[in-house]
């Protein structure tokens, strides 16, 4: 019995990469739950996850670089975009043809473009359609870079998106 208690702690630790003390909060992550209870290994692990969970805070921290998720090497809202664009490729170009749809609000909201400007955004990307996906080979990528710049010359969403915002900084 206590051989396997032994194996048990040993497999969990391997399982707890060393960066997550690194960061300053525990097992539980960055969030509510690592400024109330903090780096404390233990049980009170469960009460900073559970704290997370329930509030929602750790991935508000994550998105916004707030909560203990500063610069720890997570998630920017560039990559973040990047990520979306690509798992959401062919159906976001679809509704970029129609200048409307879900997952480009989505993506207008990954900009930091406020609600009420995401009919500006989906008349925008439908007008520019053929700059920003180019041929059938246009990568999520080159997308991004050129759906960037469009809205980096837009007369409004120029001033109403966040188009470099980063989590990090």
């Amino acid at each position: 019995m206590a051989r396997h208690s032994v194996i048990a702690i040993a497999a969990s630790l391997l399982l707890l990469p060393a960066s997550v003390f690194a960061a300053g909060y525990g097992a539980a992550g960055c969030g509510l739950g690592s400024i109330v209870i903090g780096s404390k290994p233990g049980v009170e692990q469960i009460f900073a996850a559970t704290t997370n969970g329930t509030s929602g805070s750790q991935t508000f921290g994550i998105t916004s670089g707030t909560s203990n998720c500063g610069d720890h090497g997570l998630v920017n809202m560039s990559k973040e975009r990047e990520v979306f664009a690509q798992e959401n490729y062919t159906s976001l170009v679809k509704e970029m043809a129609q200048g409307k749809g879900e997952n480009l609000y989505t993506l207008a909201s990954l900009y930091q473009c406020p609600a009420e400007s995401h009919q500006e955004f989906g008349a925008m990307v439908q007008q520019k359609f053929d700059h920003l996906v180019a041929n059938d080979r246009t990568t999520s990528a080159e997308l991004l870079t050129q759906l960037e710049n469009q809205l980096t010359h837009h007369p409004k969403l120029a001033k109403s998106c966040n188009i470099k915002l980063s989590a990090l900084n």
